[in-house]
């Protein structure tokens, strides 16, 4: 409706579609079509459906998708968030309690306060060179009115944010900076001298579709925010958006601050400080994100600078998606450049999209590769689950069945305290610190694949501490480096696990990160007992479920041949577990068998009697290739009918 003034006459103002934009880190603005275009390839967009921006910074694509269907915005910035909802809503603005054109009454007249802005971002009151001393009393000028018409009734909240977004936008092609606002130009560049023009912002398409906006820190809202469509454009590098944005941030809210900085004139940026700016701490958010929406699809941008890899990106929502859905494409993108920059590295976008699998069918895997772990075969072990409120794991290992059980209450038991402190360690250290407590130590031991004699220099180091300072982590990180990642011991206790051609690398870190976060969310009890005396510790009735994953005869690991510190597996404690199993189901206590039936061509002939005996149900898993990768055929034994 109002239109793009003719008096604005920048090139560097207007973009390829005569729409001007804010210069903003990460703008979206040049490719915004590529990723609509997108979007609607892979969803039916309807008009019911809501489209989530959760990092809008200046709208660029939550506005493309306006006409199309429901809009929430969200921003930690209340700069960002006005910024966007005005622009969005900005055609719709008729201004029917104002009476007139507020954008011509600004360009009109030559007002000026010495106000705030004045005072601490132009020379008039300061030695900060933000505005010039003409431009920074208009700005005091026009934020001073528009509260004003604000305060009297006079706007609408969509009219009130339009009017900030236009500011803002006007700020924006005055200012002496490099383009934000972290620090101010220590001589004048041309275009700050030029005289401030209130700019419009709308782009004439008028939207009858609701509009919602939020100011939160996206990982504190996204499990209670309804949408159909998540797309995800978070900072990528350590720049935090609070420190270069302060300027607009101080101009939205309007309150003035008294405590700012000495030399770039910054209000606090602590409440504003994100930590997707973080390294390892934008992984934990990620993953957070991703498994709390219940946005059935997402999509995700992020520049080949950000601090996550396209692996872990990668494995995180492969993690989230329904099978065959993920997507990635590549879009060659020119970030945007100062008059500083020389930089002729390549930048390109990644836009990941995914359709969401049900949040009951997510599979979380152990960071331990641990040896006969059942990570691959979870699904098949879910849909033979009778659900009841405590779920039994005898045997827990890496806990790779414990945790996808989905049970109220889960108990964690392994006869190796070693392998139960592991475990716990997990839900037990804060997942950032626990991340980066095995980086410092991988680093002062400069730990890496194949380097045998730092590996053996740490883990001599880990050996020799007495035991109340073995710290968990330490073995964590000397296994990540271990031949296979197996965990290993002699019979006094010693890591003696030989080095390996494997590292941290973000496939595990990936697993650690989604393993940790549902591990502190689960209600978890951690026992170390041999599994016959287990009835010791807690009760067993027939509101538990037991699942038994023991050692197999037919594919004994190292691990379990008595010489490590620990009980060893034979004949006859198989049979004695037979008879464990037995008691349980004369108890009706539902009870599930993980065991392997053939492997090499050796067929166990006890287990088979066994099952025939007792009219056992099984179930066959086919081939399964472990750690050694030989085939082994797996098996699982019901004392329930399904």
């Amino acid at each position: 409706m109002l239109g793009i003034l003719q008096l604005i006459n920048y090139k560097e103002i207007v973009n390829k579609k005569g729409v001007v934009s804010l210069r903003y880190l990460g703008n979206k603005d040049t490719i915004t079509d590529i990723i609509q275009n997108l979007i609607m390839q892979k969803v039916k967009i309807q008009p019911h459906m809501v489209f989530f921006d959760a990092f809008c910074g200046t709208g660029s694509v939550a506005n493309s998708f306006k006409t199309l269907c429901n809009i929430r915005i969200n921003d930690n910035l209340h700069c960002a968030t006005t910024y966007s909802y005005g622009k969005i809503l900005g055609s719709n603005c008729t201004f029917d309690k104002l009476r007139f054109n507020p954008i011509k009454f600004f360009n009109n007249n030559k007002e000026t306060i010495k106000g705030y802005f004045y005072k601490n971002y132009s020379l008039g009151g300061s030695n900060r060179m933000y505005l010039s001393e003409y431009n920074a009393s208009r700005v005091d000028y026009f934020r001073q009115t528009i509260e004003e018409w604000n305060t009297n009734e006079m706007l609408s909240e969509e009219e009130y944010s339009y009017l900030l977004a236009c500011l803002i936008e006007s700020i924006s092609f005055v200012s002496n900076t490099a383009g934000v606002y972290g620090a101010f130009l220590k001589k004048w560049d041309e275009r700050a001298l030029k005289d401030i023009i209130f700019i419009d912002v709308s782009d004439g398409i008028n939207t009858n579709n609701h509009v919602m906006k939020s100011t939160e820190k996206i990982e504190n809202i996204i499990e209670n925010t309804p949408c159909d469509i998540l797309y995800l454009d978070p900072p990528y590098t350590q720049n935090q958006y609070g420190t270069q944005y302060h300027l607009l941030e101080t101009l939205v809210l309007n309150d003035k601050p008294v405590s700012i900085s000495k030399v770039t004139g910054s209000r606090s940026t602590s409440n504003m400080r994100s930590d997707w700016s973080k390294k390892y701490k934008v992984h934990i958010l990620f993953d957070k994100v991703i498994a709390k929406t219940n946005a059935q699809h997402i999509f995700f941008s992020y520049n080949n600078d950000g601090d996550m890899s396209k692996d872990f990106i990668e494995s995180t929502l492969k993690r989230y998606a329904k099978d065959g859905s993920y997507d990635c494409i590549t879009i060659p993108y020119k970030k945007y450049k100062n008059w500083k920059t020389n930089s002729k590295k390549e930048h390109f976008e990644y836009l990941f999209y995914i359709e969401k699998k049900p949040s009951n069918q997510v599979v979380y895997e152990s960071p331990l590769n641990y040896i006969g772990s059942k990570a691959k075969i979870i699904p098949q072990i879910k849909e033979n689950l009778i659900q009841k409120n405590t779920f039994v794991d005898v045997f827990g290992g890496g806990f790779n069945v414990g945790i996808n059980s989905n049970y109220n209450h889960i108990i964690y038991n392994d006869l190796n305290f070693i392998v139960k402190d592991l475990i716990q360690s997990f839900q037990k250290y804060d997942t950032y610190d626990y991340i980066m407590y095995v980086k410092r130590f991988i680093k002062k031991y400069n730990l890496e694949k194949g380097n045998k004699e730092n590996y053996i220099a740490a883990r001599n180091h880990y050996n020799t501490l007495p035991p109340n300072k073995k710290d968990i982590r330490i073995l964590f990180a000397l296994i990540l480096y271990s031949f296979q990642q197996q965990i290993r011991f002699n019979n006094k206790l010693e890591y003696n696990n030989p080095v390996g051609m494997r590292w941290f690398n973000d496939y595990i870190l990936s697993k650690l990160v989604s393993f940790s976060r549902i591990i502190k969310e689960s209600n978890v009890t951690f026992l170390s007992s041999d599994y016959i005396h287990l009835s010791n510790s807690i009760d067993i009735t027939n509101n538990c479920f037991v699942y038994l994953d023991p050692p197999y005869k037919l594919t004994l690991g190292s691990y379990n041949d008595g010489k490590r510190g620990f009980k060893g597996w034979d004949d006859n404690l198989e049979v004695e577990l037979f008879t464990y199993f037995d008691n349980l189901t004369a108890q009706n206590i539902p009870c599930m068998l993980s065991y392997v039936l053939e492997h090499k061509g050796e067929k166990n002939t006890t287990l088979e009697k066994w099952i025939n005996q007792n009219n056992y149900t099984y179930i066959s898993l086919g081939n399964i290739i472990g750690i050694s990768g030989q085939p082994r055929k797996e098996i699982l034994i019901l004392n329930y009918d399904i």
